[in-house]
């Protein structure tokens, strides 16, 4: 079953993943923390939020 991204996110982290064809949870799992955090958008608080969603990230 895949999972929605949080509906908390911040409108430009949205639009950035969004752009790079993440929807979901699972598509999460396929980036590391650093990938998520160099798209135009993402920081530190995301990050945050997508792993008290549950979220993993691919190791490095």
């Amino acid at each position: 079953m895949t999972t929605s991204l949080p509906s908390n996110l911040s409108k430009p982290s949205q639009r950035a993943f969004a752009q790079a064809g993440i929807q979901t949870m699972d598509d999460i799992s396929q980036y590391t923390e650093n990938e998520l955090l160099s798209l135009h958008g993402v920081g530190p608080k995301t990050i945050r939020q997508l792993k008290e969603a549950g979220g993993s990230f691919k190791n490095t």
